[in-house]
C-alpha cells in the first residue's frame, strides 16, 4: 500500500504536538532523510499481530556464557544454537556497546560493539538466527561519552544535548528511583553548570526538547535496524520528557516521541517492533499501549511480585485480583511476559496491589533467601524499598515459613504460570539455568543487581546441563518441554482469549480459548505447599470432550470428582491436543 498524504501528514502531527514552536514541515523531511526514508515509499501502520504462540525470547548478557577461546558473543550464539534454538524465536542481548557503569546502561558510544563482545558482525550472526532484540538506552549515555566531553567544551555535537537546571528550581516532585542527588554539578568551559541525572551521575540525562537530540536516536535506530534488529526495547523511556515543577514521569511529550519512534521504524521494517521498559504502577505502564498506537508490547511489571507474593503467601488473591483488572491487549498489540531479569524484581509495579505490610513480609522473606534489597527516596527525604534483587531460582526455594523441598516445582510452576498467560514470554537466561545467588560477584562489584548477573564459563556449564543429578540440567529439560508444549497449542496464542477462574485462594485459574475457537484450555496452578483438590464441577468442563493434562497426559471428563494437585503442581487442561510444529 503506497503512503497517503495522511501518512507523511501523520509525522509531521507527531512533531508538532512535540515542538508546536517549530517548523516541523521542514523537520519531517529532515527525520525521514535521517531514517533513510522516502515520503512516497511509506505505508499506513498495520494493526495486525506479527508474533504467535512460538514466540518466547531469552533474555542475557552478551558474556553470560564465556570461553576462553572465542569471543563471548559467538560462545552467546553456540550456546544458544547448541542448548536452545529449538526451543527460543528471539534473543535480547542487553546493551552491547562501550559503557562506563550499570553493566552497559550507561553507554559512551551508541554506534559500537563492545570489543571486549565481539563485534558488529557476531551482532548481525545472531539476527540471522533469531529474532534479536536490543535495547535504545534512550533517556541517557555516559558522562564519557563524546557527546558530554563536546558539552563541557561547548562543542557540537553536544552542547546542547543534555538538561540543565538549578539547584533552587521546583524538583521536589520529580519520580526517581534512586538516592542520589538529582542534579550533578559539571565545570564547563562557560562555567559551572547543574546537569540532570535521573539514576546516576554517570547517566546524563538527553535532552529531547532539542530536535538534534531525537535525529541522533532517529540515526541510531536505522544503523540497528540495518545491523539486523528487529526489536526495539526502549529503556527507562518514562522519564525522557522534563519539565521543571511536575513529576517528569509520562508528560505527553514522552507518550508523543514513542508513537514517533513507532511510525519511523515500522515504515523501515514492517515486522519490527517496539516495547516500552516502564517499571512504574501498573495503570501507567498499560498507557504506553496508547490506542494501539503506540508501544507494540509492554513489559509486564506488576507479574513479578505479584508472583512471587502468590507463592511465598501460598495465596492467589492478589494476583487474581490484578489479573481481572488487566484489559485484553488490542490486536497488533501484546504483554510482554517476565518473572526474573538482569535487574531485580521491582516492587514500584506491586504499589496499591500489595500493602505495605504484604510488602514488608515479601522482602523480608527473600531478605531471609539471601536477598539484597535497592532503596528509592521519596518525597519527604524517606526511604522505601525500590527492588528486591535476588536470583529467582533462590527467590523460590520456599514461603514465608522458611525454605522446603518444592523449590524445583515451584520454580516449574511460575514459569508454568508465564507460559501460560496471554502475553509473550520472556525468560532470563539465568533462569533457564537456575543460576543461584552470586555473592561473590556483587563483592565484586558492590551492585545488588549483580547478584543475578553471572557469568558461566561454557565448558562449566555443558557439563552441569550433561548431568542427569544437577538441578541446572533438571530445570532446562524441565522448560524445555514446557516450551515445546506451550507452542504448539493455538489457546497459548499471545492474544487468544483470557478468562479468570475463581476456584478458591489456594489456585491460581484461568481459561485460555484459541483465536479460532477450536481449542480450550483451562490452566490451574496450585501456589501453596500443601496438596490442593479441586472439584472439577467448579472447572465447568464440557460434558461431550475428554479433557487432556498437556503436562502429564492424565485424561478427565466432567463426570469426575475432583482433580488432586501437588505441592505446587498444575494442569493445562485442553480438549483439543495439538502435537509440536502443529501450532502455527
Amino acid at each position: 500500500m503506497q503512503a497517503t498524504k495522511h501518512t507523511l501528514t501523520s509525522i509531521e502531527e507527531h512533531l508538532s504536538r512535540i515542538y508546536p514552536d517549530l517548523d516541523t514541515a521542514e523537520l519531517a523531511k529532515q527525520t525521514l532523510e535521517t531514517m533513510g526514508l522516502k515520503a512516497d515509499s511509506l505505508t499506513e501502520p498495520l494493526h495486525q499481530n506479527k508474533w504467535d504462540q512460538q514466540d518466547v525470547w531469552v533474555i542475557t548478557y552478551g558474556d553470560s556464557v564465556i570461553s576462553n577461546d572465542t569471543s563471548p558473543l559467538k560462545t552467546l550464539k553456540k550456546f544458544a544454537d547448541e542448548h536452545l534454538k529449538d526451543v527460543i524465536t528471539g534473543i535480547h542481548i542487553l546493551p552491547f556497546f562501550p559503557y562506563s557503569s550499570d553493566d552497559g546502561f550507561s553507554v559512551i558510544n551508541y554506534a559500537q560493539v563492545n570489543d571486549s563482545l565481539g563485534d558488529w558482525n557476531d551482532i548481525a550472526d545472531i539476527g540471522e538466527s533469531y529474532d534479536l532484540m536490543a535495547d535504545l538506552v534512550i533517556n541517557h549515555c555516559s558522562q564519557r561519552s563524546q557527546w558530554f566531553e563536546n558539552f563541557k567544551q561547548g562543542k557540537n555535537p553536544g552542547k546542547d544535548y543534555f538538561i540543565q537546571a538549578s539547584p533552587d528550581d521546583e524538583l521536589n516532585k520529580v519520580v526517581r528511583p534512586r538516592t542520589s542527588p538529582l542534579l550533578r554539578e559539571t565545570q564547563t568551559l562557560g562555567g559551572k553548570k547543574h546537569v540532570w541525572c535521573t539514576f546516576s551521575h554517570d547517566q546524563i540525562d538527553l535532552n529531547f526538547a532539542n530536535p538534534a537530540v531525537l535525529l541522533e536516536m532517529v540515526r541510531i535506530i536505522r544503523a540497528y535496524l540495518e545491523q539486523g534488529v528487529r526489536i526495539f526495547r526502549l529503556d527507562a523511556v518514562a522519564f525522557l520528557w522534563k519539565k521543571i515543577g511536575t513529576d517528569c514521569m509520562h508528560l505527553p511529550q514522552t507518550h508523543e516521541v514513542v508513537r514517533l519512534l513507532r511510525s519511523l521504524i515500522e515504515a523501515h521494517t514492517a515486522n519490527a517492533i517496539v516495547i516500552t521498559e516502564t517499571n512504574v504502577p501498573n495503570h501507567e505502564n498499560i498507557s504506553y499501549f496508547g490506542n494501539a498506537n503506540e508501544a507494540h508490547a509492554v513489559y509486564n511489571f506488576s507479574l513479578p511480585p505479584l508472583l512471587l507474593n502468590a507463592f511465598v503467601s501460598g495465596t492467589s488473591e492478589h494476583l487474581k485480583r490484578w489479573q481481572m483488572s488487566m484489559p485484553p491487549a488490542q490486536t497488533g498489540t501484546f504483554y510482554f511476559n517476565f518473572i526474573a531479569s538482569h535487574d531485580g524484581i521491582g516492587l514500584r509495579p506491586a504499589k496499591d496491589l500489595l500493602d505495605q505490610n504484604e510488602i514488608d513480609e515479601l522482602v523480608n522473606t527473600m531478605q531471609s533467601f539471601g536477598a539484597r534489597v535497592s532503596w528509592r527516596s521519596v518525597e519527604g527525604g524517606r526511604q522505601e524499598p525500590y527492588e528486591i534483587n535476588i536470583a529467582l531460582y533462590d527467590a523460590l526455594q520456599g514461603t514465608n515459613q522458611g525454605p522446603d523441598r518444592w523449590q524445583q516445582s515451584r520454580f516449574l510452576c511460575a514459569h508454568a504460570i508465564m507460559l501460560a498467560l496471554e502475553g509473550v514470554p520472556g525468560i532470563y537466561i539465568h533462569s533457564m539455568l537456575a543460576t543461584q545467588n552470586d555473592y561473590d560477584r556483587v563483592a565484586l562489584t558492590n551492585h545488588n543487581r549483580s547478584i543475578n548477573r553471572s557469568k558461566w564459563q561454557y565448558n562449566e556449564l555443558v557439563d552441569k546441563l550433561n548431568d542427569p543429578s544437577s538441578h541446572h540440567a533438571q530445570v532446562l529439560s524441565g522448560l524445555k518441554r514446557l516450551l515445546r508444549i506451550r507452542c504448539a497449542q493455538p489457546a497459548f496464542h499471545p492474544n487468544a482469549i483470557q478468562y479468570t477462574l475463581h476456584l478458591g485462594n489456594k489456585v491460581f485459574a484461568f481459561w485460555r480459548q484459541s483465536l479460532k475457537r477450536d481449542q480450550s484450555i483451562f490452566c490451574i496452578f496450585n501456589v501453596t505447599n500443601n496438596n490442593v483438590s479441586v472439584p472439577l464441577s467448579s472447572v465447568n468442563l464440557i460434558n461431550l470432550d475428554t479433557w487432556t493434562d498437556l503436562n502429564s497426559g492424565d485424561q478427565y471428563l466432567a463426570t469426575d470428582d475432583e482433580i488432586e494437585l501437588e505441592p505446587c503442581g498444575f494442569v493445562w487442561l485442553t480438549n483439543k491436543t495439538f502435537s509440536e510444529g502443529s501450532g502455527h
